[in-house]
């Protein structure tokens, strides 16, 4: 389970501002931390109760889930970076591949800033970030810089699939899940395969839309 911004951007109401947020927060930690009394149903390897990010482990493959990212400060949130820092330090120096999990990504929409000349967000704007800035992105490879990250999957922009590289990353965006998009992805001792598609038609049928193949070393 994943927080984006449309979980963590809606305020409660004036009584209880963060009353929605807690309540998204709440289900990600019933679903996954693991208490001296109570088994969640999908436990983890370890959940961070300051920002209620994860990490778990398929194998020799260390998986992390951040919601927005892992640097989010939004509405009073703590920052996940130390955090990140100490769980790849322990379950991943060794060299095995990790793969990230987030909302927001390296696509033209996630990164837009504010222009000023047209009184919008978008792509050639010079003014302050809309979702993530530039110093997130660097604090973030910052973090991981040294581990052998293979890929992080995102969302975010709903209606397009897309696999892209950026700063020096294999990035991963399905269509939106609502929107009958998914992703399906095989890590091997020697590949990586990822292959996004969407429902179409009205009899259960599928398409698939994007493909990436790539050798791993570790």
């Amino acid at each position: 389970v994943g927080l984006g911004n449309h979980d963590l951007d809606q305020n409660g109401p004036p009584n209880h501002v963060d009353w929605y947020r807690r309540e998204m927060r709440d289900y990600v930690e019933v679903n996954h931390r693991a208490g001296v009394f109570f088994k969640p149903p999908v436990p983890v390897t370890s959940y961070d109760v300051d920002t209620d990010c994860y990490s778990w482990d398929w194998g020799g493959l260390h998986l992390v889930q951040t919601h927005r990212f892992a640097g989010d400060t939004g509405h009073g949130a703590v920052s996940g970076l130390p955090w990140l820092k100490q769980d790849l330090a322990t379950y991943a120096a060794d060299g095995r591949p990790v793969i990230l999990f987030q909302h927001y990504g390296w696509d033209v929409f996630s990164i837009e800033r504010w222009d000023a000349a047209k009184g919008t967000f978008d792509d050639e704007g010079a003014g302050a970030p809309h979702w993530w800035s530039e110093a997130d992105r660097q604090a973030l490879l910052a973090a991981v810089k040294g581990y052998n990250v293979i890929g992080i999957f995102h969302g975010h922009q709903h209606e397009t699939a897309m696999i892209y590289r950026g700063d020096g990353l294999d990035l991963f965006k399905p269509k939106a899940a609502y929107m009958g998009g998914f992703a399906l992805a095989r890590v091997s001792g020697d590949s990586m395969d990822v292959a996004l598609g969407e429902a179409v038609g009205d009899h259960g049928e599928i398409a698939f839309t994007n493909a990436f193949s790539k050798s791993l070393n570790f």
